[in-house]
C-alpha cells in the first residue's frame, strides 16, 4: 500500500513551511557542499552549525551536462532517513518500505527530474525525531553527509533547489518563522571525472604528473603510506617490491625518475629538484611490512600546501 497521508502531510509541510519563512525576518545559513569522490562520485552534504534552529527536510535538483547520466544514489545520512515519495505504510500503519532519496516522477510530474538513468534527479529526504529540537538527544547531526551521486561519464553537476516541494531554498527548517539563506555549490558546478584518476582532479599539477607518467597512483588507498605499486603481497600493502620502486626514485630529479617514480612521491611535495626525498622515506619506513590493519587508508581528499 502506497503511503499516500504519509507522503501528502509531508509535501503540505514542506509548502506550508516555505510559505511561512518568505514572511519571517529571522534569517538562517545553511552550506549545501559538494566533494568529488574517487569512482566518478560526488558526495553531498550539509553544514548548519551556525544555526540553533536544524533543517527538517531538504529537496534538491540535481543535474549532469556532457550527456552523462547519473546511475546511483546511495544514502549516507543516518538522521534523514524518511522519504515521502517512496515510502511504503500497510493498513495498520506500519513502514513496509522505506523507499529512496530519489523522488518518483510520476509523484509530481511538473516538479520532479527524470531520475535514475537519466541526466537529471530529485532527491528528497527528512528527519523524523522526538523531542524535536537541536537540544533533543535525538536531534540530527547539524553537519553531515546526505547522499552520494555517481555519474556514468565525467561531467559537470549542478545542484538547485526543488521550489514545488521545499521551497525556493531547497531546505525546510524545523521552525516555521525562520527564513533560510542556503548556499548551494557555485556555477558552473562540480567537475566529475571518471577518466585517468578521479581523487586527482582538479590538483594544479596534474599536467605534471600526467607528464611523469603515473597520475593514477594518487588513486591507490594507501599510496600516501608507500603503497608504490597499488598491489598487496601477502599481508603487506607496503613491502619489498614497493621497496625497489622507492630506490630507483629517491633523489632523482623529476627527468630522471623511472616511469612509475612519481608514486613514490608520498607526501606529494617537492623539495628542491627532488619528489622523492627523505621525508618520503621516513613515510615509508614507517609502514614497510607492516600488516594491513596497521596501514590506514589515505584521506580521500590529500590535502595540498
Amino acid at each position: 500500500m502506497r503511503a499516500t497521508n504519509l507522503k501528502n502531510l509531508f509535501t503540505v509541510s514542506f509548502l506550508i513551511v516555505a510559505v511561512l519563512y518568505m514572511a519571517a525576518p529571522a534569517r538562517a545559513d545553511v552550506d549545501i557542499n559538494a566533494s568529488v569522490g574517487l569512482e566518478c562520485d560526488v558526495i553531498i552534504s550539509f553544514d548548519a552549525r551556525s544555526e540553533p534552529n536544524l533543517p527538517r527536510a531538504f529537496s534538491l535538483d540535481i543535474r549532469a551536462d556532457n550527456d552523462a547520466n547519473i546511475v546511483d544514489v546511495t544514502l549516507l545520512s543516518s538522521d534523514y532517513i524518511i522519504f515521502p515519495g517512496t515510502i511504503q505504510i500497510d493498513a495498520q500503519g506500519n513502514v513496509t518500505d522505506y523507499g529512496s532519496p530519489v523522488a518518483p516522477q510520476s509523484d509530481l510530474p511538473g516538479g520532479t527530474l527524470p531520475g535514475i538513468d537519466s541526466n537529471g534527479i530529485t532527491i528528497e529526504l527528512a528527519s523524523l525525531y522526538s523531542p524535536v529540537g537541536p537540544g533533543s538527544p535525538n536531534a540530527p547531526d547539524p553537519c553531515a553527509p546526505l547522499v552520494s551521486v555517481t555519474v556514468d561519464k565525467s561531467c559537470t553537476l549542478t545542484i538547485t533547489a526543488n521550489v514545488p516541494r521545499a521551497g525556493s531554498s531547497g531546505v525546510v527548517m524545523e521552525s516555521p518563522d525562520e527564513a533560510v539563506t542556503v548556499n548551494l555549490p557555485a556555477l558552473p558546478g562540480i567537475f566529475v571525472t571518471c577518466d585517468d584518476c578521479g581523487c586527482y582532479c582538479g590538483r594544479p599539477d596534474y599536467d605534471l604528473w600526467v607528464l611523469l607518467g603515473r597520475p593514477e597512483c594518487w588513486c591507490y588507498s594507501r599510496q600516501c603510506r608507500g603503497d608504490i605499486d597499488g598491489k598487496k603481497y601477502g599481508p603487506f600493502w607496503v613491502q619489498i617490491l614497493d621497496l625497489n620502486i622507492f630506490k630507483t626514485a629517491f633523489n632523482k630529479t623529476d627527468a630522471a625518475l623511472p616511469p612509475n617514480g612519481v608514486c613514490a612521491d608520498l607526501d606529494h611535495i617537492k623539495y628542491g629538484p627532488f619528489r622523492v626525498n627523505v621525508v618520503d622515506l621516513d613515510i615509508f619506513k614507517q609502514y614497510f611490512n607492516k600488516l594491513e590493519d596497521q596501514v590506514p587508508e589515505c584521506p580521500i581528499y590529500f590535502p595540498l600546501p
